[in-house]
This record gives C-alpha cells, sequence and structure tokens, in this order.
C-alpha cells in the first residue's frame, strides 16, 4: 500500500476530530477543564500521524499493517464519536446501567457507523474497493455510487453493534466492578471493552467482506 504526504495530513484531521468528539466523555467523566479539551486535541492530531508511519514501518514484516495504521486511526474516531454521544446521552437522561443502557448506545453506533463508513470506502480500504486505479476491477465511485457498499458494510456493522451493546449491558448489569468506581467510570470501561471485541470483528469484515479486492 503506498502512503503519500495527503495521508499524513488526513491522519492529522482525524486526529484532531477525535480529540473533538471525546469531548462530551471527559465532561461526563468530570475532567472539565478546557485545557484538557485543547491537550487532547493537540496531542491526538500528533500521535495519529505516528500510528500511521508506525503501521507502514512494521508493514515491512507484515504487510497488512499499513492498512490496520489508517484503520485504528479512524476507529478511535469512530469509537470517540460512540463514546461521546453515549455520554452526552448518558449526562442528560441519567442513565448509566440496565437494559436501557443498550437502547442508549444505539444513536452513538448509527452516527459512527455512517462515519466509519465513509472513511474507510475513501481512505483506508480505498485501493482495495477498486477506486485508486483504473486498472482495478469495478467502477468508479461515481458510476457505482457512493454507498454501493453500504448495506453488506451496515450487516458487518450491526454484528458489531450487537457484540457492542451486549457486552455493554453484560457488564454494567452483571459485573461488579472490582475497582469501586462510579457509575459513569464502569460504564466507560465496560464500553471499552466491548470496543475492542467489536473493533476486530469490524476490521475483519470489513477487510474480507465489504471492501474485498
Amino acid at each position: 500500500m503506498n502512503i503519500s504526504k495527503k495521508d499524513y495530513y488526513i491522519a492529522a484531521i482525524v486526529g484532531a476530530l477525535t480529540g473533538i468528539f471525546a469531548i462530551p466523555t471527559f465532561f461526563h467523566l468530570g475532567l472539565r477543564n478546557p485545557f484538557v479539551f485543547l491537550f487532547s486535541i493537540v496531542v491526538i492530531s500528533a500521535l495519529w500521524p505516528f500510528g500511521v508511519w508506525l503501521g507502514i514501518f512494521l508493514s515491512r514484516w507484515l504487510p497488512f499493517m499499513a492498512q490496520v495504521g489508517k484503520f485504528v486511526a479512524v476507529g478511535f474516531l469512530n469509537t470517540a464519536i460512540d463514546f461521546g454521544v453515549l455520554n452526552l446521552l448518558s449526562y442528560l437522561s441519567g442513565v448509566t446501567a440496565g437494559f436501557v443502557i443498550g437502547g442508549v448506545n444505539i444513536p452513538g453506533f448509527i452516527v459512527a457507523v455512517s462515519n466509519s463508513y465513509l472513511w474507510n470506502k475513501l481512505w483506508v480500504f480505498k485501493s482495495e474497493s477498486g477506486e485508486d486505479s483504473p486498472a482495478q476491477a469495478g467502477p468508479p465511485v461515481g458510476e457505482a455510487g457512493l454507498f454501493h457498499d453500504f448495506p453488506i458494510f451496515f450487516a458487518v456493522s450491526a454484528i458489531g453493534l450487537l457484540l457492542n451493546s451486549g457486552m455493554v449491558i453484560l457488564i454494567t448489569t452483571f459485573v461488579s466492578s472490582p475497582f469501586a468506581v462510579g457509575a459513569e467510570a464502569w460504564l466507560n470501561i465496560a464500553k471499552v471493552v466491548a470496543t475492542a471485541v467489536s473493533l476486530i470483528w469490524n476490521f475483519l469484515g470489513f477487510k474480507f467482506l465489504v471492501f474485498k479486492k
């Protein structure tokens, strides 16, 4: 996979957006200092291009890592959106556990999956979906339509949602926090675990089912 300077600029933009969408989560957890918000935006904007470079470096031995570096950057943005919407709705509704939290978890997924589709199709898996070379099989975006792959993408993501929401419900409702943390923090810990599981599923599904060569 070829990486250009544009990819590093895109990674920096993805990093800045990740920091911005993380603000509702910080706020809900009690971290309401504006300097924390600004610091996260600046630092993540610098880290994501490094992550893309690291993926390229590791691709010398593991070719797929070049793609993973970009996928992880987009994955963190999707996670920030997902977490941000979840925490915003949890803050407004006061819901932090129980089966109702599964419903509160859904809007963030819908926003995040729409964002995820565009970034993955137009950036992460662009070469595999045949849109950066006329010699590749398949018509360009303009002919096939930007959302040509969206139905199967949504199906893969929906399974990821079931895994994600199921684990959030399971952990927040049936597992006691071993660290004596507050309900808001435990909700986010559960979300981290759930996101890690669904992230693995999504990468495999997107690579081999949605944006396959």
